[in-house]
C-alpha cells in the first residue's frame, strides 16, 4: 500500500463524536514514549503529522486521521505515565477503556512495544484486557534500531513466551524502526489486506 494522502481530521475526548462514516479505523496504542508519534509519521510519510515529543504522555486525545480517503488511522492516548498522578491516569486510561468498548468501526488496534525492554506487566495486562474483550489486535515492536538483533529476537521471545502462558494462539507481530522506516512496508500491507477483505 502506498499512503498518497494523510490529514488530520480531528481531535476529542469522546468517542461518540468520533467520525461515523463507516471507514474502518486502525488505532495505535502503547505506554507513554514508546515512539507512537514517530512511527505514525513514518507509516503516513508526513513528518508532522502526529506531534511528537521528549516529554512523556503527550497525546492525551483521541486523534483521527483520513488515510486516501479509505480508512482511518487513530493516534490514542498512551497509557501508565507515572507523572500524570493517578486521576489523570484514571481519565486519559476511561478514554481508551470507552473507545475500545464502544467504537463498531475500530477494525484492528496495534498494541506498540518498547523493543528494548523486557515484557512489562502493565503491557501484559493490556493485552490480556484486549484478549477478554475480544478486540482484534497485532504486536508491533518499536525502537528495533536502538537493540542488537539478537536481544531483540530475545525480547520479543520473552513476550511470547509471557503470553502463552494463558493465551492458545498469538497474534501477529511486527517489528519496525521509524528512524530506518523498517516494517513500514509490512504493517502497511497489513491493514491493506483487510481492508481488501472487508470489500469482498
Amino acid at each position: 500500500m502506498n499512503i498518497k494522502k494523510a490529514e488530520f481530521v480531528m481531535s476529542n475526548t469522546d468517542p461518540g463524536k468520533c467520525p461515523r462514516d463507516g471507514r474502518p479505523e486502525y488505532a495505535f496504542i502503547g505506554r507513554s514514549n514508546v515512539g507512537k508519534s514517530s512511527l505514525i509519521n513514518m507509516l503516513t510519510g508526513k513528518k508532522g503529522l502526529a506531534m511528537t515529543s521528549s516529554t512523556p504522555g503527550k497525546t492525551q486525545l483521541i486523534n483521527h486521521f483520513l488515510i486516501n480517503d479509505e480508512w482511518y488511522l487513530v493516534d490514542l492516548p498512551g497509557y501508565g505515565y507515572a507523572q500524570r498522578g493517578k486521576k489523570g491516569r484514571d481519565q486519559i486510561r476511561e478514554i481508551i477503556d470507552v473507545y475500545l468498548d464502544e467504537r463498531e468501526d475500530l477494525t484492528c488496534l496495534f498494541v506498540l512495544l518498547d523493543s528494548r525492554l523486557e515484557a512489562q506487566k502493565i503491557d501484559l495486562e493490556f493485552i490480556n484486557q484486549l484478549g477478554e474483550s475480544g478486540i482484534p489486535f497485532v504486536l508491533l515492536f518499536t525502537k528495533i534500531d536502538k537493540i542488537p538483533v539478537t536481544k531483540l529476537k530475545e525480547n520479543v521471545e520473552n513476550y511470547k513466551s509471557k503470553l502463552l502462558e494463558t493465551w492458545e494462539e498469538l497474534p501477529p507481530v511486527f517489528c519496525t524502526s521509524a528512524v530506518y522506516k523498517q516494517g513500514k512496508e509490512d504493517v502497511l500491507n497489513y491493514i491493506a489486506s483487510i481492508n481488501h477483505s472487508l470489500l469482498e
